[in-house]
């Protein structure tokens, strides 16, 4: 084959076409027909609708991670301010329910100093109020400690009241506090009458054998005694007052072996939770106050005083 015959021009590196300012006239040129048509026409609209419906599946998929993300993102904001919440209103229910211990126990002490109020209207006796501060550390009696000793006239054998009835009598003065012994010790003896027949008895303390009640001595089998008679303080015996609550009658056991019957009461007074009480002065201690028929008359003066003021009268 010759060499004469062979091309001796290299082949393009691209294919020929059109030139790329045509393309890019054309093109434009097409851009703006389309835009022009799409805002007049519409001409578009339902080629987005389609281009959009097969591009959703592949919007929603490359979506998910983000909203995932947020909605993570969310629930630990969530959580926290909830725990945040949760813990603010338990603290203001603690606070709701320590304000609502206060106010019970600040009404049931409106109510006890109220009763000490009333008590000490109808008790003719100086008296003054006192705080219990404590239990007395002897497990053999039953005795509690008040904030009022001799330097407030505190004496020995002073009968002590809550606001129900008596609660004890002082049995031990200190300078700044005093011991008061219940009523239901075993060594305390209380005189008392029924406030329904009027019969006279003597009350005795019990602590250990029926948990904190009185009992009734001495009383005839046959006496007029029923459960739920009251008895208050007789007076006879100098120290309390004639009038003031003592128990009420809970039992009456008649027994066929024994001539005296065995009457149980319940005190009135709060033994287990007194909180304020009144010192009453013992009766035997008490001055009575002087009366018409016994104020001495006033001293006559002397006749020779009553001539001498005549004598200087002008």
């Amino acid at each position: 084959m010759p060499l004469e015959t062979l091309d001796r021009t290299p082949p393009p590196f691209f294919k020929q076409g059109p030139s790329a300012l045509s393309k890019l006239v054309l093109l434009s040129a097409l851009a703006l027909f389309l835009m022009v048509a799409d805002a007049r026409f519409h001409l578009v609209q339902p080629l987005r609708a389609v281009i959009a419906t097969v591009l959703y599946p592949a919007q929603w998929l490359a979506l998910q991670p983000v909203q995932a993300a947020r909605e993570f993102s969310g629930y630990l904001t969530d959580l926290k301010t909830a725990r945040k919440t949760e813990e603010a209103v338990r603290r203001k229910l603690a606070e709701q329910s320590q304000r609502a211990g206060q106010v019970e126990q600040l009404l049931l002490e409106n109510a006890r100093l109220r009763g000490l109020l009333a008590l000490r209207e109808r008790t003719p006796v100086p008296s003054q109020a006192a705080q219990v501060l404590y239990d007395a550390t002897d497990p053999y009696s039953r005795r509690v400690v008040i904030d009022k000793g001799q330097l407030q006239g505190i004496a020995p054998g002073s009968p002590v009241l809550d606001g129900d009835g008596v609660l004890g009598q002082v049995t031990q003065v200190y300078p700044f506090v005093s011991e008061v012994t219940l009523l239901i010790d075993r060594d305390q003896v209380i005189p008392v009458v029924n406030t329904r027949t009027g019969t006279r008895g003597v009350a005795y303390g019990d602590p250990t054998a029926q948990g904190g009640l009185l009992e009734l001595r001495y009383m005839p089998a046959g006496e007029d005694v029923k459960d739920g008679d009251l008895l208050a303080t007789s007076g006879i015996d100098g120290v309390y007052p004639p009038g003031l609550p003592v128990a009420r009658v809970v039992s009456v056991d008649r027994q066929s072996d024994s001539s005296f019957a065995r009457i149980l009461c319940q005190p009135l007074a709060q033994l287990q939770g007194a909180s304020h009480v009144m010192v009453l002065t013992p009766m035997a201690q008490v001055t009575p106050a002087p009366t018409a028929a016994t104020t001495p008359p006033p001293a006559a003066k002397p006749a020779a005083s009553r001539a001498a003021t005549r004598r200087s009268a002008p």
